[in-house]
């Protein structure tokens, strides 16, 4: 799929999403055949012609202006998010050269120092593909604690949390809203994709995922777009029992970012957490002693490594 079918595929299921009522359109009672506006209605809304916005959403014309997207932007309601999104599908023009391929991902020093400095509260560091660069002992037991703690370091063998979210049964039932985990990572996943067209490796994940899982295929396909920054989670760990985490993207610049969870001072998560260090700290000084045992449940593990370019 090329930038102009992307963005004629956002077009058309933002404007399906949006009601005649929504945006003070009168519809006096009549029985439409198809959801949301009208392309003649949604010309109208932003200020350009409709057969103008049919070139558009139909991919036939090559590239819109600033402007232009901007005056869709409001007419489809879109927060600042999905404004910016807009834009990135709409520069067709301005596209890198497709196949090339971008620069491998690594963990710089003064991120693994901040790993070291968090020890305290599970971190782990996220590609912009959602591969698993690296994590603290207290990320890797909270997110992935029946993988083997040094998968991050090895490219063939790295786990992609998006992947196993999807695929793995152990990382899905960390989750007791699983749906709302789901939908925030596809949302995210969709502004990647949008401001890195040419990395293949990216687009062959969300065609593996789109194949593999039905609920991400209908995730997304409803084009929602949010970046993953702050959160609340209900999550459900195999060796210490309900918690509530607070997931927050710290942004370092460019390049990967550090994903921490924090917990409420003097909650029962705060505790659970602390057992939970307790639990990891033992099993690295004790042989034979694997938090991760209580991980591993009689089920068919699906998730899996991204293969790195």
């Amino acid at each position: 799929m090329d930038g102009r079918t992307r963005l004629g595929s956002f077009l058309r299921a933002r404007r399906s999403q949006l009601r005649p009522e929504d945006v003070g359109i009168p519809t006096y009672g009549e029985r439409r055949r198809v959801p949301g506006l009208r392309r003649e209605e949604l010309a109208m809304l932003a200020g350009v012609s409709t057969s103008y916005y049919t070139r558009l959403e139909q991919g036939q014309s090559l590239s819109a202006s600033p402007e232009v997207l901007d005056a869709i932007a409001g007419a489809l309601r879109l927060d600042e998010a999905g404004r910016r999104h807009l834009h990135d599908l709409g520069r067709v023009d301005r596209q890198r050269p497709r196949g090339r391929r971008p620069a491998p991902e690594r963990v710089t020093e003064a991120t693994r120092q901040l790993l070291e400095a968090l020890d305290h509260v599970p971190a782990i560091v996220l590609g912009r593909r959602s591969d698993a660069l690296a994590w603290n002992r207290l990320g890797h037991a909270l997110f992935a604690g029946h993988l083997d703690p040094g998968a991050p370091d090895l490219p063939a063998r790295r786990p992609n949390m998006a992947r196993l979210l999807f695929l793995d049964p152990h990382v899905r039932d960390l989750y007791a809203d699983w749906p709302s985990r789901a939908r925030a990572v596809v949302a995210n996943l969709r502004l990647v994709a949008a401001r890195h067209p040419e990395d293949m490796a990216l687009h062959a994940l969300l065609g593996e995922l789109s194949a593999k899982s039905a609920e991400f295929a209908s995730m997304w396909a409803e084009h929602r777009v949010k970046p993953c920054t702050v959160g609340a989670y209900e999550m459900r760990h195999p060796l210490v029992g309900p918690l509530t985490v607070m997931l927050q993207t710290l942004s370092t610049g460019p390049g990967p970012n550090v994903v921490v969870a924090t917990t409420e001072a003097g909650s029962p998560a705060r505790a659970a957490l602390a057992l939970l260090a307790q639990a990891t700290g033992e099993a690295t000084t004790r042989p034979g002693l694997s938090p991760g045992a209580a991980w591993k449940r009689p089920r068919t593990h699906q998730g899996g490594a991204e293969r790195t370019t």
